[in-house]
């Protein structure tokens, strides 16, 4: 059955990019390849993707979910209608409206695999509105001080339900259910 989960990589202070929207600071830990594993096991699952365009509603270089690897739709939420774009065999479609109606299509497109929200601002207007059902975290050791965080701005708690820790190098993986 398909889920909608929050699949994100995270500081320990709970940043997913640096302030100038960075990510390069995840690279660079010592891995063991039951973290690999961890990730693989998540990423077999993905069959759609949710996230947002960036303002010229193109897809750059870096911009690529998951470095491309995928192969799946990707559903961008944007203020202004624009065509799909296809770029390595990979259909962006993007999406006016409610994200709602995001997450439906998406579901859709991934059939019985999981749909992953990218981003902090979708992960929170899901979270929000009762959409998501897991979130999967792994905390890289490094505190950023600030930058772009994935859950501030949250207007209403969320109370969650452990379902798996594992810690093997470097990273700590948390997987957690959305209870309400």
């Amino acid at each position: 059955m398909s889920k909608v989960l929050i699949h994100a990589t995270v500081s320990v202070d709970g940043f997913m990019a640096d302030e100038h929207g960075g990510v390069e600071w995840m690279n660079g830990f010592p891995s063991d390849p039951r973290d690999e594993v961890v990730i693989a096991q998540i990423v077999e699952q993905l069959g759609a993707v949710i996230g947002g365009a960036n303002k010229t509603q193109t897809i750059e270089e870096g911009e690529v979910p998951y470095g491309g690897i995928l192969g799946v739709p990707v559903f961008l939420m944007t203020h202004s209608a624009h065509e799909p774009i296809v770029k390595d065999d990979v259909t962006y479609n993007f999406v006016v409206g409610d994200v709602a109606e995001a997450v439906a299509t998406a579901t859709q497109a991934a059939g019985e695999k999981w749909v992953s929200l990218l981003g902090g601002t979708i992960a929170r207007q899901c979270l929000e509105r009762g959409l998501v059902d897991e979130i999967q975290l792994h905390v890289v050791p490094i505190l950023l001080g600030r930058g772009v965080s994935l859950f501030a701005g949250l207007t209403t708690h969320i109370a969650l339900e452990r379902l798996d820790t594992s810690a093997y190098a470097s990273e700590t993986h948390l997987r957690y259910r959305v209870v309400a």
